[in-house]
């Protein structure tokens, strides 16, 4: 997990007290934490959350699995063999030979260099959009994004 400097810095220790006092200001308690989070407003949710938070930390109550998916192991209509930009779009090929076009403002390049981050060479397409209009390619490495998008218009 990734702490800007002033968290690190903190030496918070995470009880109730304190936890529901960042649930209702992260700036406030934290200055300079880079936390995009304005916070909670109402007393009884903060509350109900410390509560469930307390619950699956002892073991009370099951988390949810929401982990990220392993983009290691992406199907052929995830992983993209190819980026052309041409005007105002992206046109990507994934492994099962589709083309997905994309408005440049709905496509975005992400990296993931964790263990279940794509292979290296190997972007994955990732769905962001409710309508499927918007999405992200994730690549295992910065300098792969600009060796990968070739500008080339059919």
């Amino acid at each position: 997990m990734r702490y800007s400097d002033a968290l690190k810095r903190s030496g918070l220790i995470w009880d109730e007290r304190n936890l529901d006092v960042w649930l209702k200001d992260p700036a406030a308690l934290v200055p300079a934490n880079a936390m995009g989070f304005a916070g909670i407003a109402d007393a009884r949710t903060r509350a109900d959350l410390v509560a469930y938070l307390e619950a699956v930390s002892t073991g009370r109550v099951a988390a949810p699995d929401r982990g990220l998916p392993n983009l290691k192991e992406a199907g052929a209509a995830s992983r993209v063999t190819a980026i052309r930009y041409c005007g105002d779009a992206y046109r990507l090929t994934t492994a099962d030979r589709k083309t997905h076009t994309f408005w440049e403002f709905n496509l975005r390049f992400k990296t993931d260099g964790s263990a279940s981050g794509p292979v290296a060479g190997k972007p994955v397409l990732v769905g962001t959009g409710m309508q499927g209009d918007r999405a992200a390619v994730v690549f295992a490495r910065p300098e792969e994004i600009s060796t990968f998008v070739q500008r080339q218009c059919p």
